[in-house]
C-alpha cells in the first residue's frame, strides 16, 4: 500500500470529480487500523451541483418508460451478482463486517433491487368506471424529483444503495446520496454498477460531507423529501428541519432491542441464536439484541451457557472467513463503547464477561480496532447501560419474575425499533406480539429483519415520519397519488344543467 492514502472523489452528473475542499476525513480500515483513504468534506457549491444534477436529470427520467426503468434494476441485480464478492471485500475492508455478515450486507441491498425489478406492478394504481353515472375515476402513482439519502456507517453498502436508491429511481426520482464519510468506498463502488447497468447520468449523484454541508439537503428548494439513518438526536432535527421545509422525511434512528426469555424456551437453541444477535456486526446494528430480559428461574444458567457461548467467538480480522467476531469501525468507536462499560462498572451492574483488552496476535492486524464480548448481569432500571444504545458488543442482563414483569419493564423504553420472545408457549408468544411495543417482533427469532417486501417498521424513538423504508411503505414515499375524473358528453343529450358537485355525488331522486 501506498504510504500516501489516495484521495477520493465526489459523484456528479455521471462523473467523478475532484473536491476542491481543504477539508479530509480519514478512511481505516478497522482490522488493521490503518487509513487507507481520505474522504472529501465537499463544499456547499459541489452539494449544490448534485442537488442541481438530480434536479435536471428528473424531468427524462421520470418520464422513461416504467419497464425501461425495471429493466435498468434488473442489469443492476445482474451486476451485483457478477461483482458479489468484490462488493462484500470492500464492506469488509472499510466496516469490519466478517465475511459472512458482509454477505448479508450485499444479499439484502440486492434483496431489494429486486423488489424494485418488479415497479411495473408495484405502480399499478386504481380505477372505477362508472364511480358515478357516466363519470369515471383513475388513480395514479407519480414521482416527485429529487431526494436526499443520508446513510450511516454501519452498513455502507445495504442502506444507500438497498434502502434508498432502488425504490427511489425505479418510481421515477432522482438522489442525492450522503454516504457516512468514514466509509464510503463500497458505495463508490456500487455507484459504477449503476452507471454500467445503463442509469442515466444525474439519477443518482453522492457527496460526501460534513454536517454543515449535509444541512442543505435539508433545506434545499429542489429536495423534495429525505430519507436518513442514524442516531435518534440527529433523526429528529432532520426531521423537524425538512419537514418543517415542506419536505416528506423517514428518519430511522436508534434502538435498545430487548428479548425476553421464558423459562419454557429450548435453551440451548436460544443461547445460539442470542449469541448471534447480540454480537453479530460487532453490535453495530440497529437491530441488535444488546438487552436480554431473562426469567430468574433460569437466569444463572442462561448466563453461564451464554458467557461460554461468548467466550468461544473467534476474534480476528473481518476479511478472514474464520472469524466470528470482527473489529468495531474506527478507533472512536472503540472508546466510546468503551466508556460505556466504564459506566457500567460504575453503575453498579455485574460483569461476567470483560472484552475490553481482547488482543488479535495475527500478524499485520495487531493494530485493529477490537473488542471482546462483554456481558452485564444484574443490570436494574435505574441504570443507564441498559436503556441507551451502546452500538458494540456489550450485553446486559436484566432478571424478572414472570412474563408480565418482563414485558412491562421492556415497554418502557423510548425505543422500539425490535423486540423478541423465546419460548415454546404459543399463549405467551401471541399476547407478547400483540402487546410488545416493538416494531418488529421476533417469535425465537433475534433479528427480526423483515424480506424487503415488507417495511422495516420501527415505533416511538426510533422511527420519524409515516411512511416506513421498503416494502410498499417504501413505493408510497417515493411517489405521490394523482386521481383523474372523466365524464364524456353525449352529443345527443339536451340538458345542459351541472350541479354544484358536478357529478361526483350520486344524489338520491327524491332530493334533486
Amino acid at each position: 500500500m501506498s504510504d500516501t492514502p489516495k484521495k477520493l472523489k465526489y459523484y456528479v452528473n455521471g462523473q467523478w470529480l475532484e473536491s476542491k475542499t481543504e477539508k479530509w476525513m480519514d478512511c481505516f480500515n478497522p482490522s488493521t487500523g490503518e487509513v487507507v483513504a481520505l474522504a472529501p468534506q465537499c463544499t456547499q457549491e459541489e452539494v449544490d451541483a448534485a442537488i442541481k444534477a438530480a434536479s435536471d436529470a428528473f424531468p427524462a427520467w421520470a418520464a422513461t418508460a416504467v419497464t425501461k426503468r425495471a429493466q435498468v434494476l434488473f442489469r443492476m441485480k445482474a451486476l451485483v451478482d457478477k461483482n458479489f464478492d468484490e462488493l462484500v471485500h470492500l464492506v469488509c475492508e472499510e466496516n469490519g463486517k466478517v465475511w459472512g455478515e458482509a454477505v448479508g450486507c450485499i444479499a439484502k441491498m440486492n434483496e431489494v433491487i429486486e423488489f424494485a425489478c418488479g415497479i411495473a406492478q408495484l405502480m399499478k394504481g386504481e380505477s372505477v368506471m362508472d364511480i358515478t353515472t357516466g363519470y369515471d375515476t383513475v388513480q395514479y402513482k407519480e414521482p416527485l424529483g429529487v431526494f436526499a439519502g443520508i446513510a450511516p456507517w454501519n452498513f455502507p453498502a445495504m442502506i444507500p444503495h438497498g434502502w434508498m436508491a432502488p425504490l427511489c429511481v425505479a418510481t421515477g426520482n432522482t438522489i442525492v446520496i450522503k454516504p457516512a464519510s468514514f466509509v464510503p468506498r463500497s458505495s463508490m463502488r456500487i455507484l459504477d454498477l449503476w452507471k454500467e447497468a445503463g442509469l442515466p447520468d444525474g439519477v443518482i449523484n453522492l457527496v460526501i460531507c460534513g454536517r454543515e454541508q449535509a444541512e442543505i439537503l435539508l433545506k434545499h428548494p429542489d429536495i423534495k423529501g429525505v430519507t436518513f439513518v442514524g442516531s435518534t438526536s440527529v433523526g429528529r432535527h432532520i426531521y423537524k428541519t425538512a419537514a418543517g421545509h415542506d419536505k416528506r422525511v423517514q428518519a430511522l434512528c436508534e434502538a435498545k432491542n430487548h428479548a425476553l426469555v421464558l423459562k419454557d424456551c429450548n435453551l440451548e437453541k436460544t443461547v445460539a441464536g442470542i449469541a448471534n444477535a447480540t454480537c453479530g456486526c460487532a453490535g453495530e446494528r440497529c437491530m441488535a439484541l444488546p438487552v436480554l430480559v431473562v426469567e430468574e428461574e433460569i437466569a444463572d444458567e442462561f448466563v453461564e451457557k451464554l458467557v461460554k457461548t461468548l467466550s468461544a467467538l473467534k476474534i480476528g480480522p473481518a476479511y478472514d472467513k474464520t472469524s466470528e467476531l470482527g473489529p468495531v469501525v474506527n478507533e472512536g468507536h472503540r472508546q466510546f463503547v468503551k466508556g460505556w462499560i466504564e459506566k457500567g462498572i460504575e453503575e453498579g451492574a455485574k460483569m461476567v464477561l470483560d472484552g475490553r483488552d481482547v488482543k488479535v496476535d495475527k500478524p499485520g492486524f495487531e493494530n485493529g480496532f477490537y473488542l471482546g464480548p462483554t456481558v452485564f448481569d444484574h443490570v436494574t432500571p435505574d441504570m443507564s447501560i441498559g436503556w441507551n444504545e451502546i452500538f458494540g458488543p456489550v450485553t446486559c442482563i436484566k432478571r424478572v419474575k414472570d412474563f408480565e414483569e418482563g414485558l412491562n419493564l421492556m415497554n418502557s423504553s423510548e425505543f422500539a425499533n425490535g423486540s423478541a420472545i423465546y419460548t415454546q408457549n404459543g399463549y405467551f408468544a401471541r399476547e407478547f406480539s400483540r402487546r410488545t411495543h416493538g416494531g418488529m417482533v421476533g417469535i425465537n427469532v433475534g433479528i427480526p429483519v423483515p424480506v424487503g417486501i415488507f417495511g422495516f417498521t420501527g415505533h416511538k424513538n426510533s422511527f420519524f415520519g409515516d411512511l416506513h423504508i421498503m416494502g410498499m411503505d417504501g413505493i408510497r414515499f417515493f411517489t405521490e397519488q394523482k386521481s383523474v375524473t372523466a365524464h364524456w358528453f353525449d352529443e345527443e343529450a339536451a340538458d345542459c344543467k351541472v350541479d354544484t358537485w358536478d357529478g361526483m355525488i350520486e344524489i338520491p331522486e327524491d332530493k334533486k
